[in-house]
């Protein structure tokens, strides 16, 4: 079993404990809250039956999708339960086996993870307690950005403060370990060169990787850094968080409730965090929004140009980088003079290259599969830790 706790959704699969590893279901939960919902289907796409019960919070949630199981296998047997786990800072590098001393370990990582670590170490506790006699493997979203050069991870502070692990850690990193792999598998000497994965999705991230290895990352210390998201503002000037403390009167903790859940493109528009209802919308403010994060998506762009010394690929994933041909349109567009574009009917369709033939830099959609990767990685842990 995989659970995948993100910031606004949780996912959630079984699988075959075998060497195919086989999906035997998938579930999502969309939108946490008063209008959350729970899809349950087959391998096939067939809409499976789920339980009734409540979706307001990332525990009810989870609580429901477990009932949900339960009455669609009866006599399920759970051999081990993965677990996507945002923030494994410097010390988890690899999936690990998790332990009462590891579960301490990781809790320390709370503030800097606060809208994503708490669920991911609830529903590890949760699993727990329903499945007592199963491991539990922790995944690490960060575990793929340790090859960073030290430019990319450090601040120009005090360096004692690196010393102490104030630093860019990356993350989304199990959705690049996924796509990374998939264009090796589909195109190598694509991945073999320069490319750039654009998680765009309610959390949004880009990842700038060389022969496969990550060398930058728009996340930084925490998951709020980088392009504007869902609800969390992305790249902001610290003096503007200094200002909200002293002149504002903010505590810290109305700021980080700003930052992290009041900000981004709900904040922008005063309409919603989702794509879907912005690009529905006729609403200027709707715009503005849509317009924002296209901007500094294609302002990251460039830089994350600038550190590979070229582009290759640039490759789209994530709820709203596979979904929206809007946004993958008006990131592109602009872009010409860097080799990109995409061909409006293959964009219209979102699948596979979206490029015309032969042009500078390859355009990509390749659907991201956290749940496969953590599933792959449970299976492996817990054999070797027999």
């Amino acid at each position: 079993m995989v659970l995948n706790a993100g910031s606004s959704s949780l996912k959630f699969a079984i699988y075959g404990a075998d060497a195919a590893l086989a999906p035997l279901a998938t579930g999502l939960v969309d939108r946490i809250g008063p209008e959350g919902r729970l899809h349950l289907q087959s391998p096939d796409g067939a809409a499976l039956p789920t339980a009734p019960g409540p979706l307001s919070t990332h525990g009810e949630a989870l609580e429901t999708a477990l009932e949900s199981l339960r009455r669609a296998w009866p006599a399920l047997s759970v051999a081990a339960v993965g677990h996507r786990v945002v923030h494994g800072g410097l010390a988890f590098e690899a999936p690990v086996r998790v332990t009462a001393a590891i579960l301490e370990d990781l809790r320390a990582f709370i503030p800097f993870a606060p809208l994503h670590q708490p669920h991911n170490l609830a529903g590890i506790e949760a699993a727990m307690l329903a499945f007592p006699e199963a491991p539990q493997v922790a995944c690490f979203d960060t575990a793929f950005h340790r090859s960073h050069p030290f430019v990319n991870d450090t601040f120009a502070l005090p360096r004692a403060y690196f010393d102490k692990g104030v630093r860019r850690y990356g993350f989304h990193g199990l959705s690049y370990e996924y796509v990374s792999g998939e264009l090796a598998r589909r195109a190598p000497d694509l991945a073999a060169g320069r490319v750039v994965i654009a998680h765009l999705g309610n959390g949004a991230s880009m990842c700038a990787l060389k022969g496969g290895a990550s060398v930058a990352s728009t996340m930084g210390f925490s998951a709020l850094d980088g392009l504007p998201m869902g609800t969390r503002c992305g790249q902001l000037d610290p003096g503007v968080v200094l200002y909200l403390l002293t002149e504002e009167g903010l505590s810290s903790e109305e700021a980080s409730d700003l930052l992290y859940r009041q900000s981004g493109l709900l904040g922008l528009s005063g309409i919603s965090n989702d794509m879907r209802e912005l690009e529905a919308s006729k609403a200027p403010e709707a715009r503005d929004a849509i317009d924002y994060f296209t901007f500094r998506i294609r302002r990251e762009l460039g830089a994350m140009a600038a550190a590979l010394g070229g582009l290759d690929a640039l490759v789209f994933c994530g709820g709203i980088g596979e979904n929206s041909a809007r946004v993958r349109e008006e990131v592109c567009a602009p872009m010409g003079w860097l080799g990109l574009g995409v061909d409006p009917a293959a964009n219209a369709s979102g699948a596979g290259i979206l490029s015309a033939p032969g042009a500078p830099v390859t355009v990509m959609v390749i659907p991201t599969n956290e749940e496969r990767v953590i599933a792959r990685a449970t299976r492996d842990t817990a054999r070797a830790a027999g």
